[in-house]
This record gives C-alpha cells, structure tokens and sequence, in this order.
C-alpha cells in the first residue's frame, strides 16, 4: 500500500493511562504514545509482561478510561461516544478477542448460544431462524463443524474454544478487532492454526487487527507493521521485515535475540542482547520523541541521536 494511499483507522496521539495517577503508588501503564492503525493493515504491539501493551488495546476499546491525550477512530475522538447507542455502535466497528480461551466463554452456554448472545445484543439477524443460520455459517467460517453449535467450551479443546472466541468477535461484523495475546495459551503448534486463520479472515472480511503479543518470531508472521513497547512507552514501530532486519532501539535488539533459532548448536553459542534501561533515561526538559530515523522507521530517542541511529540504520541494512 503506498503511502499516500493509507488511511487511518485508528490515530493514538500522546495517549496517557495511569493507574492510581498523583499517588504514591502511581502506575505509568501507558506514557504519552502516539502511532495509527491504518485500515486493512495488522499493526503488531510487542513488549514483556507489564509493557503496557494489553493496557493499550483495552484503552483503545473503551474499557479503560484514558488520563490524557486522545484516540481518534475513524476520525471520531472515542471520548465523545457516551450515549447507549454510540457506544453499541462503537462495540459493533471493534471487537476483542481475548488471550485466555476458555475463560472468555460462558461455560454454561453452548457455542451456538454464546454466538447468539453477541447477534442479539447488537440487533443483527430478523429472526431466530435466520440468526441461526448466521451462526452456523461462523462456526464453519472458523474452521468448526456445524455440529458444534450444541457444544458447551468444557468439551472443547484450548484451539477449539479460541475459534468460537473469534467466531463471536466476527458476528458483528467488526471493522477492526483487537487479539490480546490471543495465542498465548495455546499449545505451538495450535498457535500456528490460530494465526493462519486470523490471516485469511482478514482478506475475505476486509478486517483491520491490532495484534498483541510478547512472541515476536509469530508477530513478525502476522503483521504489517510493528511497535515494540516497555514500561508504558513506545520504543520502536517499523514494517515487520525491517524491524527484524534493522532493529535500531537497545531493547528492540534484546527481544529479538531472546528468540531461539532451530539449530541446537548455533542456539547454544548465540549471544543475547541485554537492556539496560538505565542508560535510556532522559531528563523532562530533554526533546525526546519518536523520530522517523528512516521512511516508516521510527525510534523514540533524543534529538542528538539521531544521527547515530541513522548511521546504524544504514550498516544493519548493509550487513542483512
């Protein structure tokens, strides 16, 4: 997609969230970040547990109040949408799906039920029979057998429940949906399935997804573009490819090497990259921010370092 072409769905701009704010034990979930989503595209947030990533996608759906700044979605600041219906209609355009499985389904309503629930609450379908027909035609977009509209989550594996889970988040027809570490429970080679399913949704669906995640090796599978987060800050957004290629920001680098590669030998000699985080800490008066160190390649760092950043840029890309 050039440039020129995209279009934002989603513009976070200098996005606060903190817990407990002006308190002793003030928590810094999300401190001042700012990137877009743009529509058709699969924007990646990656960082360690406590990162702020999860926090950042719960924000954006309205079910964390932001403490300052603002998120635009499509155009809308998200903070006016107050009323029964704006907000029934915001929930319509964006949807969830969440990283635990099963606890994220009623275990006493059976797959085709737990479906219906989401088409009933939204007024989607004329009547029980065609909202029937709706949920089977999900179950079988998501891989499942119609069979399983009779199902309760008890008798259904971690992957099979995470379909259904997703089967839900599709009844709306959502424009954008939000996977909150939405493979993490599941087993490797589950995850894979997940993925590739989520991949071909969004082509025949024209969805958007804002995928969350800690694994960078199915992050980089998946996405268009990355941002990799730590304490409440955004450290680094780039296209997937060159991310991995280019990894410019100290504790980008350290993710990266914390991924193991297949060969046991290679593994066991490679060196890892550690972060210090103490030798990134800036002033408050300093000019911090997040600097386009190359096209679509951004770095939050100090003015007077960007030109090392480029120049880093330029060997990384040399060396690939």
């Amino acid at each position: 997609m050039d440039k020129q072409e995209k279009k934002a769905m989603i513009e976070v701009r200098n996005l606060k969230k903190y817990f407990n704010a002006g308190k002793k034990d003030e928590v810094k979930a999300i401190d001042d970040i700012s990137f877009n989503i743009y529509e058709g595209e699969t924007f990646g947030l990656v960082g360690e547990s406590g990162s702020g990533k999860s926090t950042t996608g719960r924000t954006l759906l309205k079910l964390e109040e932001i403490t300052s700044g603002e998120v635009l979605f499509k155009g809308q600041n998200i903070e006016e949408v107050r009323k029964r219906k704006e907000l029934l209609d915001f929930r319509n355009a964006m949807q969830m799906i969440f990283q635990d499985p099963y606890a994220s389904l009623n275990p006493r309503l059976t797959v085709g039920n737990t479906i219906k629930g989401a088409l009933e609450v939204h007024h989607i379908g004329e009547n029980r029979q065609e909202r029937e027909q709706i949920v089977k035609a999900l179950i079988q977009a998501v891989g499942l057998d119609p069979s399983f509209t009779n199902r309760y989550p008890k008798e259904l594996s971690g992957g099979q429940c995470q379909r259904v889970g997703i089967a839900r988040a599709l009844a709306v027809e959502p424009e954008l949906i939000i996977a909150d570490e939405a493979i993490s429970a599941l087993d490797v080679s589950i995850q894979a399935q997940v993925v590739n399913l989520l991949i071909e949704l969004k082509e025949s669906m024209n969805l958007t997804y804002l995928f969350i995640a800690h694994d960078l090796s199915m992050v980089r599978f998946i996405s268009d573009r990355i941002g990799v987060m730590n304490s409440g800050k955004l450290l680094e957004i780039a296209p997937s490819n060159e991310l991995y290629k280019a990894p410019l920001h100290p504790y980008t680098e350290s993710l990266l090497s914390a991924i193991p590669v297949a060969d046991p030998e290679e593994e066991r000699y490679r060196e890892r990259v550690s972060y210090d985080r103490s030798t990134h800490q800036y002033e408050e008066n300093e000019e911090v921010a997040m600097y386009e160190i190359a096209p679509e390649h951004f770095v939050y760092c100090h003015a007077d370092e960007i030109e090392d950043y480029q120049a880093k840029y330029e060997q990384l890309l040399q060396n690939a």
